[in-house]
């Protein structure tokens, strides 16, 4: 277990550095105005010298081998500069094509490589990575079908930073039972939040340490040192709940992830809206992409509510 926390270390270490360097707030918002909605060269970066699409595909058929923990930590360390990649739809792509007896190696190693974009399309006919798909599979009704002929069109969202977009498939293959695809989409979408969550709150600390009002820094305030301890709070008791969700997925606790992270992020971004004051409203200020990114994460893969009677269906 130890060994398994220092590789993940590095590799959080790693992606950190990747994103300091190429991933700007100036570097996210050029990507996300482009006609990809993302930056290829940082794209192949994450694939060449991480392996980022390759996580969760074992090595026999050309992936890195590791778990659903590795890819979570890559995702919560894009979430925190909300960078734009094709990471999490491709990876769920992955897992989808992996559930079946015999898995198309071809496929798998496209996406591997990051050579393929994947999308994976829910009962809502909207896909992360819609727009720009090559390989796409629907879960839908418990059963996985592979969509070997489709035609794409974006989605106008919300949040610029992630790309949504309409499949509508005219050749379908089936794959099998869905082993619950949509709960691994939960649990790596809620680690997203989490580090998209705890950045967007250094960013409101660190402002309110230079925001001067009355003759002194607003952060030096008794009642907005409480707020931001309860938002402090509030992080770190998702990200532990997203934790055991990592360790020990299904579909009770990838529900409770995903709505204690959208909840923590959502709160966060608020309140940094608040405490940045009218500035936070402005196109160039990063903290109205981290509200919109708040609000458009909670409604993807199931809005909190449909988590919350899941939920409320285990214990009644």
């Amino acid at each position: 277990m130890a060994a398994r926390n220092d590789e993940r270390d590095l590799l959080r270490q790693t992606v950190a550095a990747l994103v300091d360097k190429h991933a700007t707030p100036e570097a996210v918002r050029s990507a996300m105005e482009s006609d990809l909605g993302y930056d290829p060269a940082l794209w192949q970066l994450l694939c060449e010298q991480v392996g980022a699409a390759a996580l969760v595909v074992p090595e026999e058929l050309g992936g890195a081998g590791g778990e659903l923990g590795d890819a979570a930590v890559v995702l919560e360390e894009l979430g925190k500069a909300l960078v734009p990649t094709p990471l999490l739809g491709t990876i769920l792509a992955e897992l989808a094509l992996l559930a079946v007896p015999e898995p198309d190696a071809e496929a798998l190693e496209q996406l591997a490589e990051g050579g393929a974009i994947g999308a994976v399309v829910f009962d809502d006919g909207y896909a992360v990575n819609g727009d720009i798909a090559d390989i796409a599979v629907a879960a839908q009704d418990g059963q996985l079908h592979r969509w070997t002929e489709f035609s794409t069109e974006p989605v106008t969202t919300m949040d610029p930073t992630r790309r949504l977009g309409r499949i509508s498939a005219t050749a379908t293959a089936p794959l099998g039972d869905d082993p619950g695809i949509a709960d691994y989409a939960a649990i790596l979408l809620a680690a997203e939040q989490i580090g998209a969550a705890a950045r967007c709150l250094d960013l409101t600390v660190e402002y309110t340490k230079s925001r001067v009002q009355f003759g002194r820094p607003i952060g030096s305030f008794q009642a907005l040192k409480h707020r931001m301890a309860d938002l402090y709070v509030a992080v770190s008791a998702a990200r532990a709940v997203v934790d055991d969700a990592i360790a020990e997925p299904s579909a009770t606790s990838a529900a409770l992830a995903r709505v204690v992270a959208s909840e923590a992020f959502t709160k966060v971004a608020g309140e940094a809206v608040q405490l940045h004051g009218g500035i936070a409203i402005t196109w160039e200020s990063d903290i109205q992409l981290y509200f919109k990114r708040a609000h458009g994460s909670s409604q993807l893969f199931g809005q909190p509510a449909h988590h919350l009677r899941r939920l409320q269906a285990e214990v009644i």
